[in-house]
């Protein structure tokens, strides 16, 4: 009993020391960028000399936003002759197939490829796409996106540099005004891009490709697996995550692109929102498990990085830690050890602060907010409170998913992100 009750004290002293340190992590970021110098991307390069860029464009059941964002494509400012756009139909059952085939006859530029065979899921259907891009640099945006004219040049001028395996613009959604729940996803995606990544990037840590609104270099993520070359493991839900990983492995650099912003539909239901909390958690996870080791062993990394790369793993595992520290805490209490309840309302102050539930730091996002001057968006910064919770018990059904990914090998099914958009 004794020493039971010495581990439970253990544990919760260790999830405090955990998330004390993410607090100064988050507070750090937040003071680089109010007060600190700010590293710029590349977007003071112009060179005519652009490179060749494939636009991939994952689709599944995309009938209501799939020709916005081809058309916004189409009217890129991006060398005609450079650019190659390819939409995937990724086993989509409504218009989808119908919509791209006579957008193509069109436009000779589109060209689609259609998947009926294989696993269904945004890494199986890149990697198939990129054994028939022609271009070097590989661009990516989800179907709801709305790409403004100057993004594809503002992100492909970055690989100029040979060190630059990826680039990753800026996420703004687009429906703000939707619902409370909207206006709160703004304020996350506010201080995780706005902040925390600009931040990262200044101090020389690591920056994360996000999947889309950027790109990466071909050459630099293919291998072979059973005689194909591909970049993404079917079975890892978050493969932006992963690249990431990957490619600091290799000593390649992540750019941040603060300027190139670019509009996204957010969702508007909070069981949806639910549900994509629940497919990340679950992919970054997966991501830990196999890529932490290499991360404390790499000699590409500095010490510093190494950290930050350490800390940026294992964040999604933290609500349940936190949820299984509350839980000694009672124990504890139970046992005889009332002093400990006196760390109940400390720990719920130092999560509410850290904001594990949500996508980024209170601080942070207050920060954000000033910096985009929208300062009155600040009177919502209440309501994410609720957050904290809603979002720690999705992600830690992800953290269960991940770990039984991991302990039965057993394959994963992607979740597509329900679309809200009326025309």
């Amino acid at each position: 009993m004794v020493l039971a009750l010495l581990i439970l004290k253990i544990y919760v002293n260790v999830v405090i020391a955990l998330m004390v340190l993410y607090i100064a992590r988050q507070f750090r970021f937040t003071m680089n960028r109010m007060t600190g110098e700010q590293k710029m991307y590349y977007q003071d390069i112009m060179d005519s000399d652009m490179p060749p860029v494939t636009v991939l464009v994952p689709m599944h059941n995309e009938e209501l936003v799939a020709l916005n964002v081809l058309e916004r494509l189409l009217d890129a400012d991006y060398p005609k002759d450079k650019l190659e756009i390819i939409p995937i139909n990724d086993h989509s059952e409504d218009k989808t197939r119908e919509i791209l085939d006579k957008f193509s006859a069109e436009h000779p530029a589109i060209r689609p490829l259609h998947r009926y065979a294989g696993r269904r899921g945004k890494p199986a259907a890149i990697n198939e796409a990129l054994q028939h891009a022609t271009g070097e640099v590989i661009i990516v945006f989800d179907a709801d996106y709305r790409p403004p004219r100057g993004i594809l040049r503002d992100i492909a001028v970055c690989f100029k540099d040979p060190e630059v395996g990826a680039v990753m613009g800026r996420v703004v959604p687009e429906n703000v005004g939707s619902n409370l729940l909207t206006r709160m996803l703004d304020l996350e995606r506010s201080g995780g891009y706005q902040v925390d990544q600009q931040a990262r990037y200044n101090l020389g840590l690591l920056p994360q490709y996000g999947g889309t609104v950027g790109g990466f270099r071909k050459s630099y993520c293919l291998h072979m697996v059973e005689g194909e070359k591909v970049c993404f493991d079917p079975n890892i839900l978050t493969e932006d995550t992963e690249l990431t990983i990957k490619l600091y492995l290799q000593g390649k650099q992540v750019v941040y692109a603060n300027r190139a912003e670019c509009y996204e539909e957010v969702p508007e239901d909070w069981d949806v929102r639910g549900r994509q909390i629940r497919r990340w958690a679950r992919g970054h996870t997966q991501v830990m498990f196999r890529y932490l080791p290499q991360i404390y062993r790499s000699k590409m990394l500095t010490p510093r990085q190494k950290l930050d790369g350490m800390l940026l793993l294992v964040l999604y595992a933290m609500p349940p830690l936190f949820f299984l520290a509350v839980a000694a805490l009672m124990v504890l209490f139970f046992a005889g050890e009332p002093a400990y309840a006196t760390l109940l309302p400390i720990f719920f102050l130092t999560v509410a602060f850290n904001a594990f539930g949500n996508f980024s730091a209170f601080f942070q996002i207050g920060a954000a907010t000033f910096i985009d001057g929208s300062t009155y968006r600040i009177r919502l910064l209440p309501f994410l409170m609720m957050n904290v919770f809603f979002n720690g018990i999705y992600i830690s059904d992800g953290v269960i998913d991940a770990a039984l990914d991991h302990a039965s090998g057993r394959a994963t099914v992607w979740q597509k992100t329900m679309r809200f958009r009326k025309k």
